[in-house]
């Protein structure tokens, strides 16, 4: 499918302001689940200098510097992005991952360390995780569906627009959460299980059958021999063809989330007011 993204941020600040250097993450992610036919990034004010790079877990950022003082800063993107895999199981699992906990290849072990973090999940989080493990005779994939259906069932997803995540055995025992809530909750249930995981940003076609939404947060599972496969929303059943990737960081305790935030700031201490549009539409499957 091919989507069209227009998302227009507006900052109004209470006087005039300084503007630190940004960090701007608006750029989707081109890969083998999606490929970005266009990209537009405007800034308001102009920056003095503006450039395109990758931090460290490959998202593409834009890195903006001002000399001026100003009132009110906005970011236009456009983009059109289209999404390559409409069947999210068109996969083989490799033998050691199908059964609890996955066993990954040598080689791949010190890149997956960060996506493994277990240390900091809580105890009723893993006691969660483990009966969903107990439930599907830890068998990886049914894990996943389970996992997903569980969390879907027991907690009610709420609309929270700001804020890092919370924990995930907040989330768990308050039986409600955002999309980015119940993100870090599935990501420490994953993890408690041997299953490497990642925070992902993006948009979703369809949500609440509105024209106009903000953004949307899911998680990414890696399952051997294929990487970033297998992607469980949590809010609303599989991610696929109708979502957009933008960044991914492999933090389940807020990092990731700031990380995956679209811009990036540090200003002077005032007040502020902050806007945020969302439109999203989907064009003509095109012809190849």
């Amino acid at each position: 499918m091919l989507f069209e993204v227009t998302h227009i941020t507006t900052y109004n600040y209470s006087r005039p302001v300084f503007l630190e250097p940004h960090t701007l993450r608006f750029h989707p992610r081109s890969d083998g689940q999606q490929r970005v036919n266009q990209f537009e990034l405007s800034v308001n004010p102009h920056p003095e200098v503006m450039t395109e790079c990758l931090d460290c877990e490959g998202n593409v950022v834009t890195e903006v510097w001002f000399g001026s003082l100003t009132d009110a800063f906005e970011v236009t993107v456009k983009f059109a992005v289209e999404t390559l895999r409409r069947d999210p199981f068109d996969y083989l699992l490799a033998p050691a991952a199908e059964k609890l906990p996955i066993q990954y290849p040598n080689e791949d072990g010190p890149s997956l360390v960060p996506y493994l973090e277990s240390t900091s999940v809580d105890r009723s989080v893993t006691e969660f995780a483990q009966s969903v493990a107990r439930q599907t005779k830890f068998q990886t994939v049914p894990f996943l569906f389970l996992l997903t259906q569980q969390i879907h069932d027991v907690c009610r997803n709420v609309i929270r627009q700001d804020g890092d995540p919370l924990p995930a055995a907040v989330t768990l025992a308050a039986r409600q959460g955002s999309c980015r809530d119940l993100t870090v909750l599935f990501m420490d249930a994953c993890r408690a299980q041997g299953i490497a995981s990642r925070f992902v940003s993006g948009y979703q076609e369809g949500v609440s059958g509105l024209s106009e939404r903000d953004l949307h947060a899911w998680a990414e599972v890696y399952l051997p021999p294929h990487r970033g496969r297998g992607q469980p929303n949590v809010a609303r059943g599989r991610a696929h063809h109708r979502h957009i990737s933008r960044h991914g960081s492999d933090d389940a305790n807020g990092l990731a989330y700031r990380t995956c935030r679209q811009c990036i700031t540090a200003i002077s201490k005032c007040g502020r007011e902050r806007d945020s549009s969302v439109g999203f539409s989907r064009v003509a499957q095109p012809v190849h």
